[in-house]
């Protein structure tokens, strides 16, 4: 739907409905770590099969990336979001009713079909709200869905499974999400490429293959997305066994771990990726690396705290370091996306984004929680934790490199 000028008043109401849908969908996202040890009691699994349900998530997730990317560079964004609230939604509260391991692993798959339709088109959908230096704090905004929506699912999950089983905690979260499926469907957008994109030629098309080939030759791009892939190794390797963590090294039970790392994520979250996005830009301004340089000093200042907090014999000096890491970790969040956009073309935005979700994830943690799990079983959940770091460490290496050629690569996506 794009009718007559948008106001100021609307771009903020969109930013304010595709935040809370971000919020849902890392809630729906998160939920399901939250209740891992319950699950793994309830259905005597072993580590690597509980980590396995993290993984089928990101398998769907990424395997349907591109097909709905392709689709959003042709189609409605609004709908194709839409539709894949309602897909997840259902999936999460559905995932209530499972009797089993394989009937949670098909929930949890289909949870990961309808979230890739919301993730390839929702950013550049953002972006094309708001003026082009306003993107990094823009994008922050949406992305402060991360930490808070994670943060929620811990602390819904743990104390809803811990009241009431795990059960009834997929059953609850899942269902607010069908209540904003019409207001996004209806939603105004502006057209591609925000205010300032030149008309379209008449006649003129992406084709998928050439659109995706040239991603491939954008060398910003690719480094940036190796970066991201490696940060999201480290996040999703520790976002889904720190709950665990806590609970077998420093004998917290769900709720109360869930409650304490929770609040940690949300406080260390929203910190981190709001002056991200701030400094981001304001360093943009004085540099076109500026937001790689954020993002690559950000990796290495957080990862030594990262080691400190798995090896930290005490819970006191264990959070301290987790809130410090994760403050450098989404630190992150608001410039990288904004590179994408910005190295990228308005036609095959959401292509670009399907391809970085599909690589962040196949490369990530699609792959880290079961790696993980199948390393706790041979050493022990503390010593498998600690090559997470080390993913944090190459991403900050990726986000240099990647600053040889992001000025260039801005300028050809410009043309």
């Amino acid at each position: 739907m794009n009718a007559g000028p948008i106001s100021l008043f609307y771009r903020r109401y969109a930013l304010g409905l595709l935040l809370a849908v971000n919020l849902l969908n890392y809630i729906d996202r998160q939920v399901l770590f939250a209740v891992f040890p319950l699950i793994k009691i309830d259905l005597n699994l072993s580590d690597t099969a509980l980590g396995f349900l993290g993984s089928a998530f990101m398998l769907s997730y990424l395997l349907f990336a591109p097909l709905f990317g392709w689709i959003g560079d042709h189609w409605s964004r609004t709908r194709l979001a839409a539709g894949g609230l309602v897909v997840w939604s259902l999936a999460t509260a559905l995932a209530g009713f499972a009797p089993g391991y394989r009937t949670l692993l098909a929930a949890r798959a289909t949870v990961g079909v309808g979230e890739a339709s919301f993730g390839t088109v929702s950013p550049g959908l953002i972006a094309d709200f708001f003026p082009k230096e306003r993107r990094g704090r823009v994008l922050a905004w949406f992305y402060v869905a991360i930490p808070v929506g994670s943060a929620l699912g811990y602390l819904l999950g743990g104390v809803l499974g811990h009241v009431y089983g795990w059960h009834a905690a997929f059953l609850l979260v899942g269902v607010p999400g069908l209540l904003l499926a019409i207001p996004i469907a209806l939603l105004r957008t502006p057209p591609r490429g925000g205010d300032d994109a030149p008309p379209p030629a008449l006649g003129v098309r992406v084709k998928v293959s050439s659109g995706y080939a040239a991603l491939f030759k954008n060398r910003s791009f690719v480094y940036n997305t190796l970066a991201m892939a490696a940060m999201t190794f480290a996040i999703g390797g520790l976002a889904q066994w720190i709950p665990s963590f806590l609970n077998r090294v420093h004998s917290l039970d769900v709720a109360r771990g869930n409650t304490l790392f929770g609040a940690t994520t949300v406080l260390a979250g929203i910190l981190g990726t709001m002056t991200g996005g701030w400094l981001g830009d304001r360093w943009q301004k004085k540099s076109g690396k500026g937001y790689l340089q954020v993002s690559g000093w950000g990796f290495l200042i957080g990862t030594p705290f990262a080691v400190w907090a798995i090896l930290a014999p005490g819970l006191a000096g264990c959070m301290s370091a987790i809130f410090i890491a994760e403050f450098f970790l989404f630190l992150n969040t608001g410039p990288l996306n904004t590179v994408i956009i910005n190295v990228t073309g308005p036609g095959v935005r959401a292509m670009a984004f399907a391809v970085n979700i599909f690589f962040i994830h196949a490369l990530g943690d699609a792959v880290s929680p079961s790696i993980l799990g199948w390393l706790s079983d041979q050493w022990g959940l503390r010593n498998a934790l600690l090559i997470t770091p080390g993913a944090m460490l190459l991403a900050g290496l990726f986000c240099f490199v990647c600053g040889r050629f992001v000025v260039q690569d801005m300028a050809g996506a410009v043309e």
